[in-house]
């Protein structure tokens, strides 16, 4: 190994050691002078924590990443949920009010949002689907990954009740459903 070669590494170490120093320590007041050579990259070196936001993660209505799909259930001939004037049915072929967007307001749990006709997907306490115009707790549901790689929809405010679609179409009630049937099954799609 040439001397060359060695003195590489301390080199490398000594530059990332002095980017640290640049960085004002936790307890000290920093001028103007110091607050220009703090960057993101020396301060996460030093390990000193930034700026706390404002939001909390027990906020309403969180803006996570929002997904664009339409909800397609593959019972009858298959069919995507809709949200339309208030009602939530089953449209076989694509429509404008299939398109949901898919928003996280708490790990594994998401509200379902119909692009066209600005409501809520909500289930009431006999399970029974409405499109709501205001975010409630009944708009929010726990977002299961199933075995088959489909999706089940449970309701957070009634716990057991699901998102299902008859063999017609229509929605079944949330409490007469579960997980092992395919009316409750749903693939996310573009």
């Amino acid at each position: 190994m040439s001397i060359q070669s060695a003195l590489l590494p301390i080199l490398v170490l000594g530059l990332m050691t002095s980017s640290v120093r640049c960085a004002p320590l936790p307890g000290r007041q920093s001028g103007p002078v110091e607050r220009r050579w703090e960057t993101l990259y020396s301060r996460s070196l030093a390990r000193i924590p930034g700026e706390k936001r404002d939001i909390s993660r027990d906020s309403d209505y969180l803006t996570g990443i929002k997904r664009l799909r339409r909800l397609y259930c593959n019972v009858g001939i298959g069919f995507h949920l809709q949200v339309r004037d208030g009602k939530i049915t089953g449209v076989h072929n694509e429509s404008v009010y299939s398109l949901l967007e898919i928003s996280p307001v708490e790990r594994g749990v998401v509200t379902l949002f119909g692009v066209r006709s600005r409501l809520f997907v909500a289930m009431n306490g006999k399970g029974k689907l409405y499109g709501s115009a205001q975010y409630t707790s009944e708009c929010k549901f726990k977002e299961e990954l199933l075995a088959n790689n489909y999706n089940a929809y449970e309701s957070m405010a009634h716990p057991g009740m699901y998102i299902g679609l008859s063999k017609a179409g229509k929605t079944k009630k949330g409490n007469r459903v579960t997980t092992a049937m395919t009316v409750t099954h749903f693939l996310p799609r573009i």
